[in-house]
C-alpha cells in the first residue's frame, strides 16, 4: 500500500534529575555536597532512508519518544545521557508542525537528517547554598508528514489516457490496467533502463481532472508528486476513445498545472499523443497540428510499443538538458 501522509506525535527524552547528596564523615557531620548532575534526554532525529518508499509504518505506530536521561547519583556521578531515537522516513518527506503549520524540514536527499525534538537538559546537582534540580522535559511536537515522490520523469494526463500501460511498457512497474478511468489510485514508480548502463525513475501519476488544483479528485494529493520531477511527459488520448477533445484536454491540464504552481507549469514537457495506432487518431492528430503549429509532439502507442523508442530518446535528451541547467 502506498501511503503518502501521516500525523504523528514525537517527544524528546526528559533530562534526569540532579542528585541531592552529601558526603558525611565523623569530622564533618553536616556533610559536603557530592551529588551528580542528571543526564540529558535523547533527541528525536528524522533521517531520509533510500530503502523506505512510503509512510505506511506511521499509520501503525504514531508515538515516538527518545530515552530519558538517568538521574545523577552521589560521589559526583553524572547520570547517563538518554539514547537518541532515529526515525527513518522516505527521501522526499516534508515535515510540518501540525499546530503551527510551519515547515520544519524537507528531507530531499537520502541521508538528510534533522533533530525534530530535542531532549531535555539534565538537572543540576546540589552544591553549596542550593538544592539539586529536577531534569527538564524533552520537546514534544505533533507532526504532519507529507511525502513527495522524487522521480526524474512524471507521466501526466487525463484518466484513461494510457499512463499505466505506458509505464508498464517502458519499466518493470506492473500497475493495475483496465479500460475504465481512475484505475490508478496512487502514484506508481518504475525504473526505466536506457541504452548502456543509464536508467531513470518515472512516476505514473493518477489521472487529473478539472479542478485538480483545488483538490478535486484528490488533485492536491496527486499534483504534489510531480513537483520534484525534472521533466513531464504529457500523455494525451489522441484517439478520443472516451469522447474527449484531445486539444481541449491539453489546454485544460496545463491550466491546472499553472493554477497549482507556476513552477510546475514551467517544467520541461514532452507531448506524447497516445493511441496513435487507432483509426480514429488520424483526424485528431491533424487537428492537433493545426491548433499547435510549430509545437513538437510524438505519436505513440503504449499498447503496441509504436514510437516508444523515440519517446525515450526525447526523454533522455530533455532530462540531460534539465540536469545541465540545474
Amino acid at each position: 500500500m502506498f501511503v503518502d501522509e501521516a500525523k504523528i506525535f514525537v517527544k524528546g527524552g526528559d533530562g534526569g534529575d540532579g542528585c541531592n547528596s552529601r558526603h558525611r564523615t565523623i569530622v564533618n557531620k553536616i556533610g559536603t555536597p557530592d551529588g551528580g548532575p542528571g543526564g540529558d534526554g535523547g533527541s528525536v532525529i528524522f533521517e531520509a532512508d533510500p530503502n523506505i518508499h512510503t509512510l505506511l509504518d506511521f499509520h501503525y505506530r504514531r508515538h515516538f519518544k527518545a530515552d530519558s536521561g538517568l538521574h545523577g547519583s552521589s560521589n559526583h556521578k553524572k547520570g547517563h545521557r538518554g539514547s537518541d531515537l532515529i526515525v527513518k522516513v522516505p527521501a522526499g518527506t516534508l515535515i510540518r508542525d501540525a499546530d503551527t503549520g510551519l515547515t520544519l524540514r524537507d528531507l530531499v536527499r537520502p541521508g538528510d537528517s534533522v533533530i525534530i525534538a530535542k531532549g531535555g537538559s539534565g538537572g543540576r546537582p546540589n552544591s553549596r547554598g542550593r538544592n539539586a534540580q529536577k531534569g527538564f522535559p524533552g520537546e514534544e511536537k505533533t507532526l504532519l508528514l507529507e511525502l513527495k515522490l522524487i522521480a526524474d520523469v512524471g507521466i501526466i494526463g487525463y484518466p484513461n489516457a494510457g499512463k499505466s500501460t505506458l509505464i508498464s511498457r517502458i519499466s518493470g512497474a506492473r500497475p493495475k490496467i483496465a479500460s475504465y478511468p481512475f484505475t490508478t489510485k496512487e502514484p506508481v514508480l518504475g525504473v526505466v533502463r536506457m541504452e548502456g548502463d543509464l536508467s531513470l525513475l518515472a512516476a505514473d501519476i493518477p489521472g487529473l481532472i478539472e479542478g485538480a488544483h483545488k483538490g478535486r479528485g484528490l488533485g492536491h494529493k496527486f499534483l504534489r508528486h510531480i513537483e520534484r520531477t525534472k521533466i513531464l511527459v504529457h500523455l494525451i488520448d489522441i484517439a478520443a476513445t472516451d469522447g474527449r477533445a484531445p486539444y481541449a484536454d491539453y489546454l485544460k491540464l496545463n491550466e491546472e498545472l499553472k493554477l497549482y504552481s507556476k513552477e510546475l507549469a514551467n517544467k520541461p514537457q514532452i507531448i506524447a499523443l497516445n493511441k496513435a495506432d487507432c483509426p480514429e487518431a488520424k483526424a485528431h492528430v491533424k487537428e492537433f497540428k493545426k491548433k499547435l503549429p510549430g509545437k513538437k509532439f510524438l505519436q505513440v502507442s503504449a499498447l503496441t510499443g509504436e514510437g516508444l523508442k523515440e519517446l525515450l530518446a526525447a526523454v533522455s535528451k530533455k532530462l540531460k538538458s534539465a540536469k545541465n541547467e540545474e
